[in-house]
């Protein structure tokens, strides 16, 4: 069978997997799912230095550098929004020093 033949039906394949999976999440969970996927996705950047080491034509330098730079945006992004998430859920309230509580105690006597 035709290699390209094969990569389309695999493309396809994970393409409709994709999206049944990422149906069924519910939308209070998809925003942290996705962060962490796109966090983990780092080994986007280890395929971009494999095929980089590979390159020979300015096209698939283009490429290479195209990789690498939409690479990088979905790593960082997804630490980006991970980050966003765990500050909402600090607590607002200022915590209690210890200088703070020894004074407290000395007024009260």
């Amino acid at each position: 069978m035709n290699p390209l033949v094969v990569s389309i039906t695999l493309f396809v394949l994970a393409l409709l997997i994709g999206v049944e999976v990422i149906g069924k999440v519910p939308a209070t969970l998809h925003t942290p799912l996705m962060s962490g996927a796109n966090s983990i996705h780092g080994i986007v950047i280890v395929g971009v230095v494999i095929v980089a080491a590979q390159a020979n034509s300015p096209l698939a330098y283009v490429f290479v550098f195209l990789a690498a730079v939409l690479g990088t945006m979905n790593v960082v992004g997804g630490y980006v929004v991970t980050d966003r998430m765990l500050e909402m859920f600090k607590s607002s309230k200022p915590a209690k020093s210890a200088d703070t509580a020894d004074t407290h105690e000395e007024a009260g006597k």
